[in-house]
């Protein structure tokens, strides 16, 4: 057994943006996720990477709640790569 069989799987992905300047209150909830808070740009690239996550675990044939930490944190790292996000 090797020390994937060992970890806990996911079960959610809870996100919080804490940038908001306005009194907006901005929640998206996924059958996996819920996203809440932030301005409108860090809510929408919560969205994106959310999406985009979920997209890339369906192309290895995975479900988010049969990921592992370790799994979810490479394709996590895969994914913030690609959307090249640089915030100043």
């Amino acid at each position: 057994m090797n020390s994937d069989e060992n970890e806990e799987k996911m079960t959610s992905l809870l996100g919080i943006g804490l940038d908001a300047p306005d009194e907006e209150v901005r929640l998206t909830r996924g059958r996996n996720f819920a996203l809440v808070g932030g301005s409108q740009e860090t809510h929408e690239i919560m969205q994106e990477t959310v999406c985009k996550v979920n997209e890339n675990l369906e192309r290895r044939g995975k479900v988010f709640e049969e990921t592992t930490r370790r799994e979810f944190l490479d394709v996590l790292h895969e994914v913030v790569e690609s959307m090249n996000y640089r915030r100043d």
